[in-house]
């Protein structure tokens, strides 16, 4: 595990260690098969659980990494129903924690388009809180060609939400290009951060882009991705990182399927936020 070394470190007291969560971001290489994609969840999930993670993030499309992109629409789900939702709910139950399906295919009113919807689930199976990502990715070079928008409905609306770890603000992917968005979240402790990088872009930007919204959020930022090879032949980037509100690494994971597991410290952020007040300071959002 790589931790933060800062002066803003925090003391090893028992009352300190006691008011920390483990948190855990998996990361996947998932494919066209939502069952085997489910199957494998599950075990991460499971793992996460045994190393005391109470919040665990899946991520972006953890349900499903298709062929072509369309192959989304033929396992989309209607909102509170469908296998995806079920599994969701019934492993939060029973594994007792807060569980984040990253994104799932929902229907829209659009018959060729869905939602790409970040779904979460408390301890006891009910969902509290969906995301629909707002910012859809386009990118072209050389080969790769993305274009979200003839796929996916943009979501219009900005989710942050109470929680026992925190405030909680979600986004997905694409979304961390834009810092606009988890202003207008208000002051949030967590920031979820759920993607599919691809790996040209990933490589030259992932990092800079998760240290930067914690820095500037000062709050932790939670970033669970596909990493690896599909068998659709795409490449993802990976690295899954939990990054602290002084913008240290707490843990990361390069490449294929895993868990990352780090403990967030309330006590940690708050003397953050006190020493380096910036929150307070701006001047252009309200506050």
């Amino acid at each position: 595990m790589l931790n933060s070394t800062n002066s803003f470190s925090s003391s090893n007291s028992d009352k300190e260690e006691n008011s920390k969560i483990r948190v855990a971001a998996i990361q996947m290489a998932s494919g066209p098969s939502v069952s085997a994609n489910l199957e494998e969840a599950l075990r991460l999930i499971e793992l996460a659980v045994t190393q005391q993670a109470k919040l665990v993030v899946l991520p972006e499309y953890f349900c499903i990494m298709g062929m072509q992109d369309t192959d989304t629409l033929k396992v989309r789900e209607k909102p509170g129903g469908g296998v995806i939702q079920t599994f969701l709910s019934e492993t939060a139950t029973r594994s007792r924690i807060w569980l984040i399906g990253g994104s799932v295919p929902l229907i829209s009113q659009i018959p060729d388009k869905i939602f790409n919807s970040c779904l979460v689930y408390d301890d006891a199976g009910e969902q509290v809180a969906r995301y629909d990502k707002i910012h859809l990715f386009g990118f072209s070079h050389g080969n790769e060609r993305f274009a979200e928008e003839k796929t996916i409905k943009a979501g219009d609306k900005v989710i942050a939400i109470d929680s026992p770890f925190g405030r909680i603000g979600l986004s997905i992917c694409y979304d961390l290009r834009f810092p606009e968005l988890y202003r207008m979240m208000g002051k949030i402790d967590i920031i979820l951060a759920p993607s599919a990088f691809t790996a040209i872009t990933g490589k030259a930007h992932w990092e800079t882009l998760i240290r930067a919204r914690a820095i500037e959020n000062q709050a932790y930022v939670i970033a669970p991705a596909q990493g690896g090879y599909h068998v659709s032949g795409r490449e993802t980037n990976g690295d899954s990182m939990i990054v602290d509100p002084w913008g240290g690494i707490m843990n990361r994971l390069s490449r294929g399927p895993g868990v990352v597991v780090a403990a967030i410290d309330p006590a940690y952020q708050a003397s953050v936020r006190t020493s380096l007040p910036a929150l307070e300071h701006r001047c252009l959002y309200p506050q």
